[in-house]
């Protein structure tokens, strides 16, 4: 039995775009090119995947330009996650990758992130307190491949400590509304869902971010976008800076708050599909209801939520 999350069926079924998305060329030249990518297309892809790319519908605009050949056709150089918006750079041959590649921290001087974030249902010591801060915690993966931070005790399925990476996410708070706050964030490391498990462990999971357990999604989508990007160009050596806003929704969000924030949760592929043809319920469940949780056939009360950690999730959901 399959599932799927609740803000992935509600996109199969509302996004206009879904599966289509559009990229847009900010800046090309002969050595790399600047895109703005949507929410919801993955950067580059993985071993045996098929699936949509930025990579992929570069180089089919690139195609058309009649510029693309073995020599010269996009190459990754860093990556931005699948929900993940905002600027992002290719190069256009190998030697470029190769020398952006090898000198990226001394050739990028700005990489700015802006994130709307859930405030802490209730404070713990962990709880972010500085409106503006550096956060070191290291950063482990769970069988999901999901980044999260371990706590003590955390164990791997076989009994394991779990393999950490070192990595730095710089904060500061922006707005403050009553319900969310709005961050704006830069790296010292890119490691894989650095600043969604960054936020998360410290109170502040990001809205839309079911993979780390947060109660809003108004946006239907991760609200994290990467805002800036500002570097040395590696072969003309001029100065340049690129910057794409967050949708101004954001901070309009921010400032009034959610007074009715939905459970983003998974839900039975069976039933959505059953849903969708038009023989299933059109009542309590129809369009993802967020309040129940479906494992299996049984439903798990708010107290089974809430007593569940962040390892069991990503095991029992997937």
């Amino acid at each position: 039995m399959s599932y799927v999350k609740a803000s992935t069926q509600y996109k199969r079924e509302h996004k206009a775009d879904y599966g289509r998305e559009k990229i847009e060329i900010i800046y090309q030249d002969q050595w790399l090119v600047v895109i703005n990518k949507p929410s919801g297309l993955l950067s580059v892809p993985y071993p045996g995947s098929k699936v949509r790319t930025a990579q992929g519908v570069l180089e089919e605009l690139l195609r058309k330009q009649g510029t693309v050949n073995s020599k010269h056709k996009p190459f990754v150089v860093h990556r931005l996650d699948r929900d993940t918006s905002g600027v992002m750079m290719f190069a256009l041959t190998e030697q470029a990758q190769k020398i952006i590649m090898d000198t990226w921290h001394q050739m990028v001087t700005e990489r700015l992130y802006h994130a709307v974030a859930e405030n802490p249902v209730k404070k713990s010591e962990n709880t972010l307190t500085a409106a503006a801060g550096l956060i070191d915690d290291p950063l482990a993966q769970n069988a999901h491949n999901v980044g999260f931070v371990p706590k003590a005790g955390d164990k791997t399925s076989d009994g394991k400590d779990f393999k950490t990476v070192a990595a730095r996410t710089h904060y500061k708070m922006i707005e403050q509304g009553p319900t969310h706050t709005l961050f704006e964030l830069s790296l010292d490391t890119g490691k894989k869902n650095q600043i969604r498990a960054h936020l998360s462990a410290h109170g502040y999971p990001l809205a839309g971010d079911e993979e780390h357990r947060a109660r809003t999604d108004y946006f239907h989508r991760l609200c994290l976008h990467a805002r800036t990007l500002e570097f040395d160009h590696p072969f003309t050596k001029e100065h340049m800076k690129f910057e794409v806003p967050e949708p101004e929704e954001w901070f309009d969000y921010v400032k009034r708050g959610d007074k009715h924030p939905a459970v983003p949760v998974w839900i039975e592929e069976k039933s959505a599909v059953r849903d969708r043809s038009g023989s299933g319920s059109k009542g309590k469940n129809h369009n993802h209801n967020r309040e129940d949780l479906l494992l299996g056939e049984k439903k798990l009360t708010r107290k089974d939520k809430a007593h569940m950690n962040f390892i069991e999730a990503g095991k029992k959901y997937r």
